[in-house]
């Protein structure tokens, strides 16, 4: 397993539409691991394969968050809602690729999802609360989409501009 590092926004990566992963092989097991070791010590609870540059529709997620909770890592290949509900839910949403900043994003507040798993099966699951809207987040990154696309547009300019700001202080180190 190694750590891969997290594109940070603006990256033209981030606005792409994933391709399908055709099937499960050693290097997409390799991928899943790393991308688990690399969204827990980011620390979050999902990360999609386009926010480490990499384009393939596949990410993990873990919404376990209490110190005493047993973990669930999940890896969902090729997921797509197939459900929604009529309710919606708001969750003050964050981003590894877009650290320290926080908007109030609506959604559908429970989801159906199928998706391939790690063994090659086909998955289906209900989600609700935070684990529907963390899988929505991460699905809305294979499709090039932002948390911040759902905002306001000034709102979405001053986060970005923020971002152009902090990205050039890294550079300059």
């Amino acid at each position: 397993m190694a750590l891969r590092n997290i594109l940070l926004h603006p990256d033209p990566r981030l606005k792409k539409v994933c391709d399908p992963v055709a099937s499960v092989s050693d290097e997409t097991r390799r991928l899943a691991d790393d991308m688990l070791e690399t969204m827990y010590d980011a620390p979050g609870i999902g990360l999609a394969a386009p926010q480490i540059g990499i384009n393939a529709r596949m990410l993990v997620m873990d919404c376990m968050k209490e110190d005493d909770d047993t973990p669930r890592p999940m890896v969902l290949i090729n997921p797509q809602v197939i459900w929604r509900s009529d309710e919606s839910g708001t969750y003050d949403e964050g981003c590894l690729s877009i650290p320290d900043i926080y908007a109030e994003v609506v959604r559908p507040a429970e989801v159906k999802v199928r998706w391939m798993g790690i063994d090659g099966k086909t998955v289906e699951e209900q989600f609700d609360e935070l684990w529907a809207t963390c899988v929505q987040h991460e699905i809305d990154h294979l499709d090039g989409k932002l948390f911040i696309d759902h905002l306001k547009p000034l709102k979405r300019q001053m986060i970005t501009r923020k971002m152009v700001k902090l990205k050039k202080e890294m550079a300059r180190g």
